[in-house]
């Protein structure tokens, strides 16, 4: 079932919602094909320290935190913000790039209408002891 709730951070032509994924738990779908490299949105939350990400990451289950170089980080773990509900896949069909503290998330191809927007979480605080269940014939198996 959808998330019927207002969230923000996309672009509205886009027709984003959030439903159960055969990732993990929920995702983020679009209703409207995406065409390759375009801006998808941004993720937004709270601006805290690494240090604080870091301990919030160890002490809660579901997280939604992307840490930035100057030693911030940026929470969405309780934000209204669509990007929170996108799952990692080995095989992603976007890309986040950071730039002054945006985090923005754009189409690596085309993505289709009923897609759900995956993207490769990269290194995370995991480590490697997280099993992977994006089932992408390229698994990397953990993250």
């Amino acid at each position: 079932m959808a998330v019927q709730r207002k969230l923000s951070g996309h672009r509205p032509d886009l027709r984003l919602y959030v439903a159960r994924s055969s990732i993990d738990g929920q995702g983020l779908f679009t209703s409207k094909r995406i065409l390759a490299r375009k801006k998808i949105g941004e993720f937004g939350g709270e601006l805290i320290s690494q240090r604080v990400a870091r301990w919030r990451a160890r002490r809660n289950h579901k997280i939604a935190i992307v840490e930035l170089r100057d030693g911030k980080a940026v929470d969405a773990s309780r934000a209204p913000n669509w990007f929170r509900y996108i799952n990692h896949s080995c095989s992603p069909n976007a890309y986040i790039r950071i730039y002054r503290r945006h985090i923005e998330f754009y189409a690596r191809g085309e993505i289709r209408a009923g897609q759900e927007i995956t993207c490769d979480y990269g290194e995370s605080h995991h480590n490697g002891s997280l099993r992977c269940t994006c089932r992408a014939a390229n698994c990397r198996g953990s993250l």
